[in-house]
């Protein structure tokens, strides 16, 4: 089931995020455009799709013809022009750079239709700061999704104090409509599940700087202990060390508190190239 008000959605950025919503928005009804900067980029996110819906029918989540029309549905786009042209709804997903997104935005500003919404899937940037860069702010928000978002039910929808109350909610209505359960939260660093998740996150790094467990036993005790589907150190390097100390950067430098401070042997860790999964080596071997 769509949202009627928007029919159309163009997702920016092919990477482990954009490629996922691009996904569910088309198996959602939307036309959608999948926009990256290169035409390799594109190929390789609709690639993506492609496996990820071929893996949905083999465990008979998705059927052959539901394939069908999703890749109907989905068209890729290295001209950013051509990618929002006409569009209800953008939705942002662009590496973790305050100015990369406000850059992105000015540029929204300009070539989406006056009446689309203009989202971000930040996952801790401010929204007001990005929307600086856009005339009218009122139709800026921000929807985060969770990885893998083909999966994952929630989608943080976050409003900012210039947003209007017509774009939160389209943007629900959009989320809704994905099969996502949409919460609203206020625009402070880190909204509310980066917060609680880097919290948790930088914990368990420092416990194994500090010797207290293995990175195994740490993820087991919160996987059967309080029956969370991951550790936090496996989700660490799922969503990549440099981004979880980027993150932690800023929630560090936009709170002032010491409980964001990055911990040596994250720092550490990346410096060393010790990405996670898309570097075959973090907390765990990925080779």
């Amino acid at each position: 089931m769509t949202d009627h008000s928007v029919k159309t959605v163009a997702v920016l950025g092919g990477g482990t995020m954009g490629h996922g919503i691009a996904q569910v928005a088309a198996m959602a009804g939307f036309e959608t455009r999948l926009y990256d900067i290169d035409q390799k980029l594109v190929d390789l996110a609709l690639a993506r799709i492609d496996e990820n819906l071929v893996k949905g029918i083999a465990k008979a989540k998705v059927t052959p013809e539901e394939k069908r029309e999703t890749t109907a549905r989905l068209r890729g786009e290295a001209d950013l022009g051509k990618a929002v042209d006409g569009v209800d709804l953008v939705i942002e997903a662009v590496p973790e750079r305050i100015e990369l997104k406000r850059a992105i935005f000015g540029r929204l500003s300009e070539l989406a239709p006056a009446g689309a919404v203009l989202a971000s899937n930040t996952s801790s940037l401010s929204v007001a700061k990005i929307a600086e860069s856009v005339a009218d702010p009122s139709r800026v928000c921000g929807m985060h999704f969770f990885n893998p978002v083909h999966i994952l039910a929630l989608c943080e929808v976050i409003r900012a104090d210039a947003t209007s109350e017509a774009t939160i909610d389209r943007a629900r209505g959009v989320a809704e409509a994905m099969g996502k359960t949409p919460i609203i939260v206020k625009d402070s660093p880190g909204f509310a599940s980066s917060r609680l998740g880097v919290t948790l996150g930088l914990e368990a790094i420092r416990m194994v700087e500090e010797g207290v467990a293995s990175a195994e036993d740490i993820d087991t005790a919160m996987t059967l202990g309080y029956k969370h589907p991951m550790g936090p150190l496996r989700l660490g390097d799922l969503v990549g060390l440099d981004v979880r100390l980027a993150i932690a950067e800023y929630l560090h430098a936009e709170l002032g508190d010491e409980r964001f401070r990055p911990p040596e042997l994250l720092r550490t860790m990346v410096a060393e190239g010790k990405l996670g999964q898309k570097s075959g080596q973090g907390f765990y071997d990925w080779s």
